[in-house]
């Protein structure tokens, strides 16, 4: 099954299928724990890219606002978030809802993120203060293009030339990403 869910996923970062026509399938055939959830959040911050907490702690001391808007998991998002020092207002993902035993209980379904589109909407309802600069690895980040001034692709996880090509900027790590905005 992960293998399907990983597949199913890459199609949709590429940009070959929507996102909202896998991400209940995915989520539902998954039904994540809050177990695995907490996990997968541990997984998160044992892989941070190299520089990414002193590039986005320099960028904060220069004023740079940093907001995370993302189509994973807000209980696994907001403790990364919090490892690379983002607060958790400035986090905007889906919410996973559990029951009592911790057993998966569904998502959010009328998440944004959940769909297609969705960064685009979030980021531009969120009157981010100019000059805005995303940055992402994925169709639904290079999405936000039409809405913020410019759209850098980061490839130091993945490759993606789908979305290499609507980019204004590729960064193949955080200490470009600091070259780019304060350097």
């Amino acid at each position: 099954m992960e293998a399907r869910s990983a597949e199913l996923t890459d199609r949709a970062m590429r940009g070959l299928i929507p996102l909202e026509a896998i991400y209940a399938e995915r989520v539902n055939a998954v039904r994540p724990t809050r177990a695995e959830i907490d996990e997968l959040a541990g997984h998160y911050i044992e892989r941070i890219a190299p520089r990414a907490r002193e590039t986005l702690a320099g960028l904060r001391e220069a004023g740079v606002g940093i907001t995370i808007a993302s189509g994973g998991f807000e209980q696994a998002i907001i403790p990364l978030a919090a490892a690379v020092g983002i607060d958790a207002d400035n986090v905007h993902a889906v919410r996973l809802y559990f029951n009592e035993q911790g057993g998966y209980a569904g998502f959010d379904e009328s998440s944004l993120l959940a769909r297609q589109y969705g960064k685009r909407e979030t980021i531009r309802g969120l009157g981010l203060e100019r000059p805005v600069l995303a940055v992402g690895d994925g169709i639904t980040d290079s999405e936000i293009a039409s809405v913020v001034d410019a759209f850098a692709v980061f490839t130091g996880f993945v490759r993606r030339e789908s979305v290499i090509a609507q980019a204004d900027y590729v960064l193949e790590s955080f200490d470009q990403l600091r070259e780019l905005v304060i350097e």
